[in-house]
């Protein structure tokens, strides 16, 4: 018998709140914007103005006036691309250890520390 591989496996995820990144793919391709949260065991992240949907609420005590309300829908990991603060593009990582020991973030188109 194969082995049934589950749908979504958790990889690992080097992407921070507050990060700037890139839409890569999809319907949202072009779009840039700030990662509000990141969901590690979906491989998804929250990012501020993409993947706008509505939402019909009906009023309640607690949440208010209902309406149509607009949020933002998780985007997967991998559409995603973190722009690099010093060279201002789009770019892959990897993972580095500094003098300190400590575990950095590193550009892999201008070799500089994202974070560190």
């Amino acid at each position: 018998m194969a082995k049934v591989k589950k749908a979504t496996e958790p990889v690992k995820v080097r992407l921070k709140k507050n990060d700037l990144v890139e839409v890569t793919t999809g319907k949202e391709q072009g779009k840039t914007g700030k990662v509000l949260k990141v969901f590690r065991e979906k491989n998804q992240v929250l990012i501020e103005k993409v993947n706008l949907i509505k939402r019909h609420t009906r009023p309640s005590p607690t949440a208010g006036q209902g309406g149509i309300v607009e949020k933002e829908a998780p985007v997967f990991v991998c559409k995603v691309k973190l722009i690099c603060p010093k060279c201002a593009t789009g770019t892959r990582i990897s993972m580095t250890q500094t003098g300190e020991g400590k575990k950095a973030r590193v550009c892999l188109k201008c070799k500089e520390l994202i974070d560190g």
